[in-house]
């Protein structure tokens, strides 16, 4: 399937799905955490349990988290991430799926309600003990070079960001949204993702199962290639700026 027969397929389409994962955000300037120079090279990721259990531990996740918020407060929303809002204002957009935690599809303005950040976000930080939600500045910007992990105002209990860290549960109304997002599309369309991610890589294959056109738009091949039914290699601000006239097309 061409690009031109994809867009005609899906022109008219009110239950298309968007999958996306860190490939849609390296085009704003959000390295994969796994790639040179993604914070991965310089700490490595703290195990949930880890956190709960160690004040070193704790002390590694806030290091890295700092990095990363000195990061995400100035990059931006790209294309990408304005072209999905775009099929949610045309009311073409199911829901919207995304492994990231970086924000930039809120940013961008897709809804709450079309939205599920399935490893949920580093724009905010939670209290393990009473569930209190604070913004990051109020946490980020009293961390000097030398501090201690922080804990929460209302009942002394650890401050985490609010990203699921591996080793802790996956939110359970997340993942019932997509999966039900999943089995009821019509368009699947997988947006920078290598989908060797379990258990969000297996979204794809219900969608498809379920009778979805599945499409994939990524810089290198997954694993999932040889079932979509349309299937794009290379950069995705690209893509979507050949993807957008073509819609418009009577």
């Amino acid at each position: 399937m061409q690009l031109e027969e994809f867009a005609a397929r899906i022109r008219s389409h009110r239950g298309i799905v968007f999958f996306t994962g860190a490939g849609i955000s390296t085009e704003s300037g959000v390295p994969d955490f796994r790639s040179p120079g993604g914070v991965w090279t310089k700490y490595q990721p703290v195990y949930f349990q880890d956190f709960v259990a160690s004040e070193p531990a704790r002390l590694q996740h806030w290091r890295l988290k700092k990095a990363t918020y000195e990061l995400y407060k100035s990059v931006k929303p790209n294309i990408g991430h304005y072209a999905i809002r775009d099929f949610e204002q045309r009311g073409q957009l199911l829901g919207l799926i995304t492994q990231n935690i970086d924000g930039l599809h809120k940013l961008a303005g897709v809804s709450e309600e079309r939205l599920v950040e399935l490893h949920g976000t580093d724009r905010l930080v939670t209290c393990l003990g009473c569930g209190k939600r604070f913004e990051p500045a109020s946490v980020y910007e009293g961390l000097g070079d030398q501090f201690s992990a922080p804990t929460c105002d209302a009942c002394g209990g650890f401050l985490k960001s609010a990203n699921i860290s591996f080793g802790q549960q996956m939110p359970a109304e997340p993942m019932r949204r997509a999966q039900a997002w999943s089995e009821a599309a019509d368009v699947f369309v997988v947006i920078g993702s290598s989908l060797q991610v379990q258990p969000a890589a297996s979204f794809p294959v219900i969608a498809k199962r379920n009778g979805a056109l599945l499409a994939i738009i990524n810089r290198d091949e997954t694993p999932l290639d040889d079932i979509a039914d349309y299937v794009y290699l290379g950069g995705i601000g690209a893509w979507f700026e050949q993807l957008g006239p073509l819609l418009m097309d009577a």
